[in-house]
């Protein structure tokens, strides 16, 4: 408590400084303990679609692979599955049209003459394939 002459006599003044100070500790204090309020989480329902999910992106390979015997023109399986030569570009089609990358990859037998290949390479394209990859036994065994 301070003490000041006046005109008056002495008058007693509160310094309030160190009660300040002691009070923005304090309120610092409290925030730093107090949680903090994020509110509640909540499910909002979305609408239905009408499209179905995305399948979830695989390679595709495409396998030419030279019949027993060597007789009539190699087969063909797409990721393992089974396809006829005509059926070849609307399977392609099928797998291609809700993807955003339409990338494939060409795998052969050593014996299959390269006009086999060139035939599939070109099928894939006019399915929409952008980009096309051969694999060699080099790359498929480094795996």
């Amino acid at each position: 408590m301070a003490m000041g002459v006046g005109g008056r006599g002495l008058v007693g003044q509160i310094n309030v400084t160190p009660m300040i100070d002691v009070l923005l500790v304090l309120i610092i204090i409290f925030l730093m303990i107090s949680p903090s309020s994020t509110g509640l989480s909540a499910l909002i329902p979305q609408p239905a679609t009408h499209n179905p999910p995305p399948q979830p992106e695989r390679t595709v390979v495409i396998q030419v692979i030279e019949p027993p015997a060597h007789t009539g023109p190699p087969l063909l399986k797409i990721n393992q599955a089974p396809v006829a030569w005509e059926d070849l570009g609307k399977a392609l089609g099928e797998i291609y049209k809700s993807r955003v990358e339409k990338i494939a990859f060409v795998r052969s037998d050593r014996d299959v003459q390269y006009e086999y290949i060139a035939a599939v390479i070109d099928t894939a394209h006019h399915a929409g394939v952008d980009r096309i990859g051969l694999m060699t036994d080099k790359i498929e065994n480094a795996k």
